[in-house]
């Protein structure tokens, strides 16, 4: 039985050159990720003509087969993700550190495809351009057909011929149908999850296992079979682009062309098989494991830091990956595969003790309050300022805690400590709390006394409202507390949430009007927080420390997503004229341009939310240009007289 193919070594070549020119954006190759779609056809065959072999010598034991299978993949993945991790240090920040220490856990034990399904909305999303192990859930949907198919092989090993085909045909025709129907309704499952991509897997698996019984080719027709199969695989990746269905039919075309390759070669010899033998593919073939590793960080690094592209950086990539990925499969990917090592030797060593490591990075990572040490020096502080300034942070009582006993003692009066009760108050959400800063400046020359009255996605709505549109009952149970709390006294209320996402829930335009003519009904004076200009990505808010030529954003989008705020400001305007309305953008914003830093001061934590002090440095440049802005509200809540 014929091992070793040279022209599946140039099929995995074109596979991986695929990958990396969409990766790299390579003009024209808008279908590149069909690569990956190569490479599970070319591993279900080699998987099934090696336990064909197994098993026709009488070898093949699941442990010993396992084993294999960590000690090809595993090794060089720890390489290359344990350099990945040092390199991101210095720049990954919060958040986004941490889910990388979370896809790191993820992709070790083959699940990362899982991990990235319930974290991302799309594969092609702009925020998984930034993580390091994404190209990771390709490997997991590897790893978790392998720990079916030996079992499933077996099985119809025992079966006769025609039962075994008619069998095979009937499973492998249902996985095309499910990958079709997941591809057009559940699309982002489809992607990243096994059962899309079972029928390419077990396609190649099927030439393995039928392949070599069928009719023998004759010349002209292998040649035909050959050149149709190069051109499938090219045309997809040139015609396919991001917003096509896919896996699906559009899975299709390069997997049936890939099977033709291999089915081919299984009986001739043809133009296409020699050229995919050429010496120089066939070594790329060999490394294409380590170079589809290395490929990416790289890129989700350059992205994160939003450095563009071009041919220079690209260029620079290819020249680096090619003896980088060489070194990792002659020293490391080699260094290993052969081993003969019992299961458990290797599932500890490659394994479990990684897994204990990453874990402790993971808990570091999310529990230790300042790691602030592995940012460069020069650019520490800025990090502190965006990190650690957070206001639901700094004021956690005022924030967090039990809904329906909200904090009321001194620790969240802000302004006039020096009375009894307070005469106004903050409430809202996140948003409202990012604010916090803002409004401070603006009453820290009045009488007024503040109360802070804040929690995560809980915008003021009535109880009633509130029931109806959130099935979390303890959203409701905050309402109901402010309810009570605002029926005592009138009070001059500043009301601020995270207006644009809210309004977009069925509902949400009336609610906010219901519960704004509630205030009004008790006497209060509302003071209605607009948002802030929100980023294109959380990447922009560390724009200073990215060392970006500017922080700027483009103000047409910013507008275009104020869109449904703007027309609840206009009803709520032409229905109450005395509402005042505070714009803390006007600071920001001119025709054109919105800004993310004033000064060399960094205004964002991430996408949406101001940091406490970015916060209060856009309220002091709110006050100079408009003068005693809460004197009409100090009045109203008779805190100065006539």
């Amino acid at each position: 039985m014929q091992t070793f193919r040279p022209d599946i070594e140039g099929l995995r070549t074109i596979a991986v050159a695929l990958v990396i020119f969409y990766h790299y954006q390579f003009p024209w190759i808008t279908g590149g990720f069909v690569g990956v779609d190569v490479f599970f056809v070319i591993s279900g065959f080699v998987i099934t003509r090696m336990l064909q072999n197994k098993l026709a010598t009488g070898n093949f034991s699941f442990a010993d087969f396992y084993t294999r299978r960590v000690l090809r993949l595993v090794p060089v993945f720890l390489l290359v993700s344990t350099v990945t991790f040092l390199c991101i240090s210095p720049f990954y920040f919060d958040d986004d550190y941490y889910i990388f220490s979370k896809s790191w856990m993820a992709a070790l034990i083959g699940l990362s495809n899982f991990y990235f399904f319930a974290e991302l909305s799309q594969y092609f999303s702009p925020e998984a351009g930034t993580i390091p192990l994404l190209h990771t859930w390709s490997l997991a949907v590897e790893e978790q057909f392998y720990f079916f198919w030996p079992a499933a092989f077996l099985s119809l090993a025992a079966l006769a011929p025609r039962l075994r085909l008619a069998l095979f045909a009937v499973a492998w025709l249902a996985a095309l149908a499910l990958s079709i129907y997941l591809a057009h309704h559940h699309a982002n499952a489809a992607y990243y999850l096994l059962p899309a991509r079972i029928f390419e897997l077990t396609l190649g698996a099927g030439v393995a296992l039928f392949g070599a019984h069928a009719w023998r080719l004759r010349p002209w027709l292998a040649e035909s079979f050959t050149l149709a199969g190069l051109t499938l695989i090219l045309a997809t990746a040139l015609l396919l682009r991001s917003t096509s269905t896919f896996p699906g039919l559009n899975a299709l075309w390069p997997t049936l062309g890939t099977a033709l390759i291999i089915y081919a070669g299984m009986h001739r010899t043809t133009l296409v098989s020699r050229a995919l033998s050429i010496r120089p593919l066939v070594f790329l073939g060999g490394i294409s494991y380590s170079l589809y590793l290395w490929h990416w960080p790289p890129v989700a690094l350059l992205n994160y830091q939003l450095i563009e592209i071009d041919w220079p950086i690209r260029l620079a990539m290819l020249v680096a990956i090619v003896p980088l990925s060489w070194l990792s499969y002659r020293f490391v990917e080699n260094r290993f595969r052969y081993r003969r090592w019992s299961l458990k030797k290797t599932l500890g060593i490659f394994i479990l003790i990684p897994l204990i490591a990453i874990w402790a990075v993971q808990v570091t990572i999310r529990t230790s309050d300042d790691i602030s040490f592995r940012i460069p020096e020069e650019r520490r502080e800025l990090y502190k300022i965006i990190s650690q300034q957070n206001p639901a942070d700094l004021f956690k009582r005022c924030f967090k805690g039990r809904p329906y006993e909200f904090e009321q003692s001194g620790a969240c009066i802000f302004g006039n400590r020096d009375v009894a009760q307070p005469d106004s108050m903050l409430i809202g959400d996140s948003h409202a709390m990012a604010l916090l800063g803002f409004v401070e400046e603006l009453i820290a020359d009045t009488d007024l006394s503040m109360l802070v009255v804040t929690r995560a996605s809980t915008p003021f709505l009535l109880e009633e409202d509130m029931r109806a549109l959130d099935p979390d009952p303890t959203k409701a149970q905050r309402s109901a507390a402010l309810q009570r709390y605002l029926e005592q006294r009138p009070m001059t209320v500043f009301v601020g949430a995270w207006w644009n996402a809210y309004l977009t829930k069925p509902g949400m335009h009336e609610a906010f009007l219901r519960s704004i003519e509630w205030l009004l009904q008790q006497g209060h004076a509302v003071v209605m927080l607009e948002g802030v200009p929100e980023l294109p990505s959380d990447m922009f808010a560390h724009c200073l420390l990215k060392n970006m030529d500017s922080c700027e954003i483009d103000a047409g989008p910013v507008r275009e997503r104020m869109a449904a705020f703007m027309a609840l400001k206009q009803e709520m305007t032409q229905r109450w004229p005395e509402l005042v309305w505070l714009q803390p953008a006007q600071v920001l914003c001119d025709a054109t341009q919105c800004q993310t830093e004033l000064d060399g001061l960094p205004l964002y934590r991430d996408e949406s939310h101001l940091n406490y002090l970015g916060a209060r440095e856009i309220g002091r440049r709110f006050l100079r240009g408009s003068p005693a802005p809460l004197l009409s509200q100090q009045r109203a809540s008779g805190t100065e007289t006539e």
